[in-house]
């Protein structure tokens, strides 16, 4: 009895595959490897077509994925990278789709086969074309299926100004550390809309090129989602809405910009209506109260400062003011980024004493002088504050007068109630070796407080800061609208040689207690100090390179974030749009963030007004922008 041999799948592949080495001129191996490549091809042209991600998500030394979890240290001049929306992005949508087709055309086709299974396993040609179909399939799986899936629905939810945004480790310069923690920051790019005081094309209406036409009908969170994406220009929201609703779209494009910084709901307690809780200023702010004074707040930036993004909030009646240092920060960020470094902190305070006589006076100047006797002065100071730490004391003789001028570490505290305080302690203790000594007023004007002093331009008061960048010379063209050498030359005859005819101290600069004083408002710091907080030296060089490099000196900003105005509402959530309210981690972080950020919207000021002056251009945008018709 002879049996036949079952009709299986197996055997039928066995017989296709005999068919194809019996058919003339052909190599079964080429047709598999051909089928093969071409699937292969395919698929790497789909993933590929766009571009890849990964690039805005790799470090900038185009490391693997995983060393985004490893501390990377940049040099803190280095330019950050910071993606575009112009950057080319992957077509996500059609790999997706691609692999919903590939999915259900197998299904189908497994379907299709079983449906009639015992026909097709007779028929060779038929058996060929589904194990051809099979094999594109099985490549296709085992080579990019499911790629799309794997973390799309996050890359898909981000906000568009997130999804451009690079992750930067920056080693932050610091001199008070050898081994500054490394922290890890998201960087913003430049401000994408030009300052409207000193481009031209702002002294027209905008275009409605791109602006919808129904956009007075569109909410608030739709048009601020418009000025994110850059279809619908910030400067241009006055314009093309009423002024109040302006401010109120803004606000919202301010709070997500500042809430990829971790600071969302900032500008919650900044009012923007007429608002003002007076038992927050009883005993603290004013006396005889009868109203307050609003005053516009402007948010400049982002300029990039010490390798963070920061927004500088300003309050100011000066048109073009803000705008002006918006165009600062934005070429500051276009260049190096500010880079910015504390090289004294310390609040000072000068009590007049007087003696029976110029030999007795000198007697107290030499007994200060010794060491030791520092010590027991130092020991007098700290007994009265838990954060000032006694630093100096510098006895000036005038007579029988003796001026010593304290100086003291006050923490996040602007420190004059602190030093103050320490100061009639310090008097106590040289009465009990000096019991003639008599204090003729506990500020002899050595300090020197609000008022314009050479002591203050030589040995610092507050925080001494100096601050640099540098600008490519395309940026100085393109942003800037001047050139290298023009702005250099007028920052030395104007800045220099002028300040020096003029016979000024401390005033070698264009503008700086501009920035300074509409910092000091919006944060709460005290304006007069405004006086010698504004003490600065502008330098301009060009460079071999040809690009422009600025420096700011300030030898005295003095800056709190407890105490005094910082405890207002408004001016609490200035302080928080930059990350500073409230006492810093370390006793002085937080004042000292703040003495930098004075610092870079008194550069980003100067290097604007300098521009502008170098190209004629200063009378014109103000005549354009700062100048309404008298109120009827």
């Amino acid at each position: 009895m002879s049996f036949s041999t079952p009709t299986t799948i197996g055997t039928r592949i066995d017989a296709v595959i005999a068919s194809l080495e019996s058919l003339p001129h052909t190599n079964p191996e080429i047709i598999y490897a051909t089928l093969i490549g071409a699937s292969l091809i395919f698929s790497f042209l789909v993933l590929n077509s766009g571009g890849s991600s990964m690039a805005t998500m790799l470090p900038p030394d185009g490391g693997d994925a995983d060393s985004l979890n490893k501390p990377t240290k940049i040099k803190a001049n280095k330019k950050p990278v910071s993606p575009t929306s112009d950057e080319p992005q992957p077509k996500w949508h059609i790999l997706r789709l691609t692999n919903y087709v590939v999915t259900f055309g197998f299904l189908f086709s497994v379907l299709q086969f079983a449906s009639n299974a015992s026909t097709y396993l007779e028929d060779s040609s038929t058996l060929l074309q589904y194990l051809v179909i099979w094999s594109v399939f099985m490549c296709y799986f085992f080579g990019f299926f499911g790629i799309s899936f794997i973390e799309l629905d996050d890359l898909g939810s981000e906000p568009r100004n997130q999804q451009h945004q690079a992750v930067h480790r920056q080693q932050m310069p610091n001199n008070e550390s050898l081994e500054p923690p490394v922290k890890v920051v998201k960087m913003h790019p430049p401000a994408p809309s030009a300052p409207v005081c000193v481009d031209p094309t702002s002294f027209t209406k905008p275009s409605s090129s791109g602006i919808p036409s129904n956009l007075k009908e569109l909410s608030n969170s739709e048009i601020a989602s418009l000025v994110l994406q850059d279809k619908v220009k910030d400067h241009q929201l006055e314009k093309l809405l009423d002024p109040h609703r302006a401010v109120e779209v803004r606000r919202l494009k301010v709070d997500v910009q500042l809430d990829s910084l971790g600071r969302g709901g900032a500008l919650a307690e900044l009012p923007h209506k007429h608002d003002l809780d007076y038992k927050r200023v009883l005993g603290a702010n004013c006396e005889i109260v009868v109203g307050y004074i609003p005053i516009p707040v402007g948010m400049a930036g982002p300029i990039t400062l010490n390798g963070e993004s920061v927004y500088i909030p300003m309050a100011t009646t000066e048109g073009c003011l803000v705008a002006s240092t918006n165009r600062g920060c934005k070429a500051i960020s276009q260049g190096s980024g500010a880079v910015s470094s504390i090289l004294r902190d310390g609040i000072t305070r000068a009590p007049c004493v007087r003696m029976p006589s110029a030999k007795e006076a000198s007697e107290v100047f030499l007994w200060i002088e010794t060491p030791e006797n520092f010590q027991k002065l130092k020991e007098a100071f700290e007994s009265t504050t838990s954060f000032g730490k006694l630093l100096e004391a510098s006895p000036t003789v005038a007579g029988k007068n003796v001026y010593i001028r304290l100086k003291c570490f006050s923490g996040d505290a602007m420190g004059m109630n602190m030093i103050s305080k320490g100061s009639l302690a310090v008097i106590e203790c040289l009465r009990q070796v000096f019991p003639s000594m008599s204090l003729v007023a506990l500020s002899g004007n050595m300090c020197t407080d609000k008022k314009a002093a050479a002591v203050n331009w030589i040995e610092g008061r507050g925080k001494s800061v100096v601050i640099e960048a540098t600008i490519p010379k395309g940026v100085v063209r393109s942003t800037l609208k001047t050139t290298v050498p023009a702005i250099v030359e007028a920052n030395v005859n104007k800045n220099l040689i002028g300040s020096a005819m003029a016979g000024v101290v401390g005033g070698f600069n264009a503008h700086a207690s501009n920035n300074v004083t509409a910092v000091f408002l919006a944060t709460g710091q005290d304006p007069a100090q405004n006086v010698e907080s504004a003490n600065c030296i502008t330098l301009m060089e060009e460079t071999s390179d040809g690009d422009l490099w600025v420096s700011c000196t300030m030898p005295s900003i003095e800056v709190g974030t407890v105490g005094g105005g910082t405890g207002l509402p408004a001016q609490a959530a200035c302080l928080k749009a930059i990350g500073v309210k409230g006492g810093g981690e370390n006793p002085g972080d937080n004042a000292k963030q703040l003495a930098h950020v004075v610092a870079a919207a008194t550069m980003a000021g100067e290097l604007s007004l300098m521009a502008a002056l170098a190209s004629n251009s200063l009378v014109a945008a103000h005549m354009a922008h700062n100048r309404k018709p008298a109120s009827k």
